[in-house]
Formats: C-alpha cells, sequence, structure tokens
C-alpha cells in the first residue's frame, strides 16, 4: 500500500438544476466566492490555472490544474494536477429527483513533504481534512445556487 496515494469520492445531492450547477463548477477562478478552502486562484491560460487551498489543518496545498475535458452536454469536467498533488481529477454532473447529483472522483498522490513525512500518522487527518473540505464546499455551493451570500 502506497501510504501518499489517495482517492477520494464525494457524491453531492443539490436543490439546482443540472445545468446551473455545471456552469459554476466549470468557473473555476470562481471557486473562492463560494469554496471557504479554496483561497486563491490564478488563471495562468485558457486551460491551465494555480490553486491554492486549506481546509482545517495548518498548511496550504499548491496545485496546478490544467483542463483535460469540459463537456458541457455530459455535463463532466476532468483536469490533471501537479504540484503538492499530482494526479486527476472529474466532475460529473447528473439529474437528481429535484435537483442535481454532482459526483467528484480525485486520484492524487502526496509530493508535499510535510504530508509525505506525516503520511503514517496523518493519513487518518489528511482524510478527514478532505471530508471538511468537501462538506464546506457542497454548503458553499447551496448558498450560492440559493442566491444567498456564499462565504
Amino acid at each position: 500500500m502506497d501510504l501518499n496515494h489517495y482517492r477520494f469520492r464525494s457524491r453531492w445531492v443539490l436543490p439546482a438544476a443540472p445545468d446551473a450547477v455545471y456552469q459554476v463548477l466549470e468557473d473555476v477562478p470562481g471557486y473562492p466566492l463560494w469554496w471557504r478552502e479554496v483561497r486563491e486562484v490564478v488563471r495562468t491560460s485558457e486551460t491551465e490555472g494555480l490553486l491554492r487551498f486549506r481546509s482545517l489543518l495548518p498548511y496550504d496545498l499548491r496545485v496546478t490544474a490544467r483542463l483535460r475535458r469540459q463537456d458541457p452536454a455530459a455535463r463532466l469536467l476532468e483536469a490533471a494536477l501537479d504540484g503538492d498533488l499530482v494526479g486527476s481529477l472529474v466532475w460529473r454532473v447528473g439529474a437528481a429527483c429535484g435537483g442535481a447529483r454532482v459526483d467528484f472522483d480525485q486520484e492524487v498522490r502526496v509530493t508535499s513533504r510535510t504530508m509525505r513525512l506525516l503520511a503514517v500518522p496523518g493519513r487518518p487527518l489528511f482524510r478527514a481534512n478532505h471530508a471538511l473540505m468537501m462538506r464546506s464546499g457542497r454548503a458553499g455551493l447551496v448558498r450560492l445556487l440559493a442566491g444567498a451570500k456564499p462565504v
């Protein structure tokens, strides 16, 4: 088992139209407006940007995200990640009873020196930290889609 490899899966069911949810998710530079843990997004090209995020644990992660696939008809976004996390992520938005279903899949290998040094004792904390971040992201997105101030 590689203690620096992580696979995360989340599913959000949201009371909003799938197309509206997809439009928010494809606007990555707007994430800090509704997702408190996404601290900064700097677009470096049409298909690439630098992201900095931090959840409960006292460290920032920095990644470069490069768009690999953007398919509005299928409501699918796929990106390659490099930096403190190397791997990929996928957003899929579909219809659900009364709203939208969002599936998030991320498979990464940690390259952050701090996280690698703490691989054994920190793994449960890193997973819990990610879960908190995803819960917060869902809540912020719900508020944004409802027209309330998200963060």
